[in-house]
């Protein structure tokens, strides 16, 4: 779950620490207090988009971090697949410092990609945005949720199907390709000809490049290489070096510790005569030979021209050559191989067909439960008579998915047929709608922690009260994290926050703080009441907060 939440110099925020409880978590506010900012710095920790804009103003950077506690054997091992460890008390620590060039996210202080910080936080937290309900619209949408649902069974075949398909599609790619006029196909076969024996007739051979490279570079430079081993031999056959011989042995006799000196000075004049033969040798065997400098610059030029052409490497020239050898073969002998391919080709549909078949057998199972589940919850979030089906329908081509396209179906009232929710639902229905599926998706889903940004869209009354009630169902198994404007929902809380905008000095700031029982009720007052917070009104706020009490 989430343990804590800091937030530095992010738009109105200046500086903000939020340490979220188990249960249900609800952060209440003004319009335009900076809510959305909360939620906001979230998404952006956990790998949303951060634009430099978003930094305070007056600030260099701005700093989002987020402290989870890991609690479940199955997270650990995903993490641990990841190469993604807890500390010892099982807390993981997730930051983001965005700047204005560019921002910079950390694991326990181990910076991460962008993509390997999204498969991590899949684990830990899903967040219901304000507009998410909208995606139900897509009916791609609802396949994904049918999808995640039943995973367990799922997940495999996806896989498998997958791979098959991948396979399936490189083979028909490579039939469609094949399909060439047989004047073409000469024309193909006479130029991989020209190219395998221009290849073959250079008998290249490896490593041939880098030793012949180096003697060229030899033979470039060897008059540089001989004035340079004159001028160094001629230094060393110098009388200097004998003489101070000569020097320190008349006087080593008076003094013992000048034999070290001696026996050092002999040392290196035997190692400067052994020097000056070894350049004396290297001199005598150092010839220039024009013809052999043109064999090499010939042999060069051929090497790096089918190198041009082929590849920069010998090794990838080599490469090339089997290819053309395996194309023209397959030219050579294409009706044979064509219809070896025809009949691959067909026998990988017949197993892709047979697997989707299975894949579509097992959705449609998992469907009708979970269709009848969403029902049940969407008849707790007060659709009275409410008719909720999952449709399939096969589609005319295999995708990497199966062949099952579905599609959710909703009747709001007795008598009336089932249609998609496009053409049914409101905005508010829609959000009661994403609220039931998301109830039902948590009984499966090991996620330990749900955000809803305004679930209360288009919503009152008793209905808010049904949805609240749900929210505290969902909490008994998550943490949830709420931002709301309906007291009925708000009054569930076990941790209250209010978002609240203060004027500091010229600057406006957002700030957060967790309320007291009597200070939430103030709050649920005012969510009643709005300008004028009346004894009634608070009277009524305590009632609320009492009855939601009782409920819990």
């Amino acid at each position: 779950m989430l343990l804590e939440l800091q937030v530095k110099n992010l738009a109105l925020i200046e500086q903000a620490q939020v340490e979220f409880g188990e249960g249900l978590n609800i952060l209440t506010g003004e319009t335009g207090a900076g809510k959305s900012i909360i939620i906001g710095s979230v998404n952006m920790a956990l790998g949303g988009k951060a634009s430099k804009d978003s930094i305070r103003q007056g600030a260099d950077s701005a700093y989002i971090e987020l402290l989870f506690s890991v609690g479940s054997d199955a997270q650990r091992e995903a993490l641990k697949a990841m190469e993604i460890f807890p500390a010892e008390d099982g807390t993981l620590i997730i930051s983001r410092k965005i700047l204005p060039t560019r921002s910079v996210s950390k694991i326990n202080d181990e910076t991460v990609t962008t993509a390997k910080l999204r498969q991590v936080t899949a684990l830990l937290m899903d967040i219901h945005g304000q507009h998410e309900h909208q995606s139900l619209m897509d009916i791609h949408k609802h396949l994904e949720i049918l999808d995640a649902y039943g995973k367990g069974k799922i997940s495999s075949w996806k896989e498998k199907i997958r791979q098959e398909y991948q396979e399936y599609r490189k083979l028909k790619e490579k039939l469609s390709s094949m399909d060439t006029g047989q004047e073409d196909r000469l024309r193909e076969a006479d130029f991989c000809r020209f190219e395998i024996e221009n290849i073959e007739e250079a008998a290249l051979k490896e490593g041939e490049e880098e030793e012949l490279t180096a003697r060229y570079r030899k033979l470039s430079h060897v008059q540089r290489i001989m004035e340079a081993l004159s001028s160094a031999y001629e230094a060393l056959e110098g009388d200097s070096l004998g003489r101070a011989v000569r020097d320190v042995d008349q006087v080593a006799g008076f003094d013992e510790d000048l034999a070290p000196i001696r026996d050092q000075l002999l040392d290196l004049e035997a190692l400067s005569n052994e020097l000056g033969r070894s350049i004396q040798e290297y001199m005598d065997g150092c010839q220039f030979e024009e013809s052999e400098f043109r064999q090499i610059e010939e042999r060069l030029d051929v090497i790096r021209g089918l190198q041009a052409k082929y590849g920069p490497t010998i090794a990838q020239v080599f490469k090339v050559l089997e290819e053309k050898k395996k194309r023209l073969e397959e030219l050579e002998n294409y009706d044979e191989i064509r219809e070896e391919l025809k009949r691959k080709v067909s026998e990988a549909e017949k197993v892709l067909a047979g697997d989707c078949e299975q894949l579509s057998a097992i959705r449609k199972a998992a469907g009708k439960i979970l269709a009848e589940k969403i029902k049940e919850s969407l008849i707790d979030l007060n659709f009275l008579e409410v008719e909720f089906v999952m449709e399939f329908r096969r589609l005319d081509h295999y995708t990497i998915e199966g062949f099952d396209e579905a599609e959710f179906l909703i009747s709001t009232n007795p008598g009336q047929p089932v249609r998609p929710l496009k053409a049914v639902a409101s905005g508010g229905e829609l959000s009661r709608i994403m609220l039931a599926i998301k109830t039902v998706l948590a009984d499966t889903d090991e996620i330990p922690t749900l955000i809803f940004d305004e679930i209360d869209t288009g919503i009152s009354g008793r209905t808010a009260q049904k949805v609240s009630e749900k929210l505290k169902e969902i909490s008994r198994t998550h943490q949830v994290i709420c931002i709301t404007h309906l007291p009925q929902i708000a009054s569930m809380a076990d941790s209250h926050f209010e978002i609240a905008k203060s004027i500091k000095g010229k600057e406006t700031v957002t700030n957060i703080r967790r309320l007291g029982r009597e200070e939430s009720i103030d709050e649920l007052a005012r969510l009643l009441g709005g300008a004028e917070i009346t004894e009634a009104v608070r009277k009524n706020a305590k009632e609320m907060k009492e009855l939601a009490e009782r409920a819990k």
